[in-house]
């Protein structure tokens, strides 16, 4: 059963029939007490009217008798002699029990009262059978009108209970009739409290889904224009190296369309790192050891710094713990490196250091390249972003890989000036 329309209506029904037969119950056995009450006072009363009648000839005893009444009234002299009786019995009480009595004659139950005069003994009795079924059916015409307005208050609280939850029919409908086209969020207005919070929290899921929707049509909006350029100059270096007239033309061609061939490879690498880091990307957590991490990551960036004849040292003696995706931090690692030798002067020394700062794992990257001005340093986060160096063209994408990858892990990046002359990137972990 997973309707709560369904839980609430047979919730409400169930209290409904335990109320009405509670009731029902109750008004039964009281009206049967009160009822039964009524007859033994209707006995008690009968008895004592007749205290003063004298008595009566049997031929105006038979005039008297009236087969309609279901009582008997037997009145005997003081020695025993009857000298009246209402009308004839096949069995009758002949003995009298002052007040009150049940007495059973030939199989039958009567209930009696007596009451004794100098001169005689009155007797009033009614059968017990008769007694009850009168009791019972004045007790059920009490109970009926309950059992008749049972059915009207099902309906009713099967009325209340779609009335009730309408609201929820409201922001069902209007959930289904958004798509990932239209996440636009649903109305709150005139919802009751206990749906509010529910309407608040879909309408904040829409709005990060919205969000992420524009983010993933920008990316590949951007994706689809930067991968155009490259692919296009690989068409023309291609057909550049079939005319070419002689094997020196060849030659350069062919190391022309091998270095096109590597941009547009680094390229496709660094889009299908940022998608990694988009919200919603599968993030695998371990605990790892940043030194250890950082060290290998570097060791990629080696044959470039080699071929530029950079120096790149690394501080990270003691084991630094974190916590984290250990393929997203070493792209993060080797980004950072990357640019920092590509960006640096020939000969120059680029320098990471992986420290324990008040147990937030922190890495920082030196170089000594042009640096970035203060005006810049939030942009350059921003995807393809370029700040026009003419001898690393790169990619723009480094740095958005870098705050992606940050704010997966709960991290914060800072730009700075280095001691070195060109850029510091501090990287720090969360607590």
């Amino acid at each position: 059963m997973s309707s709560i329309r369904t839980r609430v209506l047979l919730a409400v029904l169930g209290l409904i029939a335990l109320t009405a037969l509670g009731v029902g119950t109750a008004t039964y056995r009281s009206v049967r007490a009160e009822t039964e009450a009524l007859f033994d006072y209707q006995l008690r009363q009968m008895a004592l009217s007749l205290r003063d009648q004298g008595e009566v000839a049997p031929a105006q005893a038979s005039a008297l008798v009236d087969q309609q009444l279901d009582f008997v009234v037997q009145v005997w002299t003081a020695d025993g002699r009857a000298i009246y009786a209402s009308r004839a019995h096949a069995a009758l009480p002949q003995r009298a029990q002052l007040g009150l009595a049940d007495v059973t004659v030939a199989g039958q139950v009567w209930r009696s009262f007596s009451v004794a005069m100098p001169s005689r003994v009155i007797q009033v009795s009614q059968p017990l059978a008769i007694r009850r079924k009168l009791a019972a059916d004045a007790a059920w015409r009490a109970v009926l009108p309950l059992l008749l307005v049972a059915p009207f208050m099902a309906a009713a609280a099967w009325w209340l209970t779609a009335l009730a939850l309408r609201p929820l029919q409201r922001v069902a409908a209007g959930v289904r009739q958004r798509d990932e086209q239209s996440p636009q969020p649903l109305p709150a207005e005139g919802l009751p409290e206990e749906v509010a919070p529910l309407v608040t929290a879909l309408n904040a899921l829409l709005q990060r889904l919205g969000r992420s929707l524009d983010t993933q049509r920008a990316f590949v909006a951007d994706a689809a224009h930067e991968l155009r350029s490259p692919l296009t100059a690989l068409k023309l270096q291609l057909q550049l190296l079939k005319r070419a007239g002689s094997d020196g033309d060849r030659a350069a061609a062919a190391e022309a369309l091998a270095a096109g061939i590597d941009r547009a490879a680094r390229l496709v690498e660094q889009l299908l790192t940022l998608a990694r880091t988009e919200p919603g990307a599968e993030v695998t957590t371990q605990r790892l050891d940043l030194s250890e991490l950082v060290r290998e990551a570097v060791a990629d960036t080696v044959p470039l710094a080699l071929a530029r004849g950079t120096k790149v040292e690394l501080h990270a003696d003691a084991p630094v713990a974190a916590e984290g995706d250990r393929a997203a931090l070493s792209a993060l690692v080797r980004n950072l490196a990357d640019n920092a030798v590509r960006y640096s002067p020939p000969g120059a020394r680029v320098e990471l250091r992986v420290s324990q700062t008040n147990g937030v794992p922190t890495l920082q990257v030196d170089d000594a390249g042009p640096g970035i001005p203060p005006a810049e340093r939030e942009r350059v986060f921003d995807r393809f972003y370029r700040r026009g160096l003419a001898d690393e063209p790169g990619t723009g994408l480094g740095l958005a890989i870098v705050r992606g990858v940050a704010q997966r892990h709960g991290a914060t990046v800072v730009l700075d000036d280095s001691p070195l002359g060109g850029l510091r990137v501090t990287l720090r972990f969360g607590a």
